[in-house]
């Protein structure tokens, strides 16, 4: 599609037959004066001269098209390709997995009814919540004795399923860090600037290697506008080092405005998800662009080429009319003028 960035400049397209409309200015001229004048000008009646009126009609289309051109090349033309856009994403949501011996319970049921490990189960409900997170920049970190970051904030959703599944129990250490987790994921967002930061924190115990407790952690993310919500699967009558402590979890998330719950088995798991997805409201803001491409220089290759050409047949012309033009002569007796 072509535009003008400035198509009021086409205005200006009478602006030559104003100025030729003006009086002419009259300047003095010197002239020669000869007692044969009167018969020169019987001699050349009728004899085509170049520049004459018969010409001067078709000479003046190249200087109108020039001008045209000229005019056209100034108004910015612009050729406008087809719209392009682009979603941009308007949360950044971390996950953050246990991955600590105790995950590795088989106390969870697939879909098939065949018992899995907890950790099993939660890959795969994971997996189907990130499929329903488009819009969101989501990353992963994943904890045991410490905290490492799996995959950082992306909008590829499948790269970060295919890092989730690849995690293992066992590989970041076999205890429990969440406060350590979460100050890891404090730290991602520190580059953020989009409007919605959330952490969703799965885990099946107790706080036991962290060197910030939780809560600590969780108070300092809801001074920086960071909501977090946290999962608790496994089975609450757990004792010892793997017990399952809610009342912490309850208390983190209630530090950054976020809410807690709890999974005894994968279909509560499930549904906990699907509740986080209805809170976590998805805003997908679109960018709509048109690039555009100056072409002002396709007219005034054109004028050029217009103004070439109609030199060219001037003096094509004005070479013609001289072949054509009858020499004047005086007569040697009579001292008449004659056209030889």
């Amino acid at each position: 599609m072509l535009i003008f960035a400035h198509p009021w400049l086409f205005l200006l397209a009478p602006l030559p037959l104003l100025v030729r409309m003006l009086p002419p200015r009259r300047a003095a001229a010197n002239a020669l004066r000869v007692p044969f004048g009167r018969r020169i000008e019987q001699a050349l009646a009728g004899v085509p001269l170049a520049g004459g009126s018969g010409r001067s009609r078709t000479a003046m289309v190249a200087p109108v098209l020039v001008w045209l051109l000229v005019l056209t090349a100034l108004s910015r033309p612009q050729w406008m390709e087809p719209p392009v856009e682009k979603s941009a994403p308007t949360r950044d949501l971390l996950l953050l997995v246990d991955l600590s011996g105790s995950m590795d319970q088989q106390d969870f049921t697939n879909p098939e009814g065949q018992k899995v490990s907890r950790l099993e189960a939660a890959k795969e409900i994971l997996g189907d919540f990130l499929e329903k997170r488009q819009g969101d920049r989501v990353g992963l970190v994943v904890f045991g004795d410490s905290a490492f970051l799996q995959a950082p904030f992306s909008t590829d959703l499948s790269l970060s399923r295919r890092l989730l599944e690849e995690t293992a129990v066992g590989m970041a250490g076999p205890r429990t860090a969440l406060g350590d987790a979460i100050g890891l994921g404090i730290q991602q967002f520190e580059s953020s600037d989009l409007p919605a930061k959330t952490i969703i924190a799965l885990t099946d115990g107790n706080d036991t290697k962290s060197q910030v407790p939780p809560v600590e952690a969780a108070r300092i993310a809801g001074d920086r506008d960071i909501r977090i919500h946290t999962v608790a699967i496994g089975d609450p009558t757990t004792v010892g080092e793997d017990k399952l402590d809610r009342e912490t979890l309850d208390e983190v998330a209630r530090e950054t405005g976020g809410r807690s719950f709890f999974a005894a088995d994968r279909d509560e798991l499930a549904t906990i998800y699907q509740e986080l997805d209805r809170i976590e409201t998805r805003e997908i803001k679109t960018l709509r662009h048109q690039p555009r491409h100056d072409v002002q220089h396709l007219p005034l290759l054109a004028a050029l080429l217009v103004s070439m050409g109609s030199r060219l047949v001037f003096r094509r012309g004005a070479a013609a009319a001289a072949t054509k033009r009858r020499p004047i002569r005086v007569h040697p007796v009579t001292g008449e003028l004659e056209l030889t």
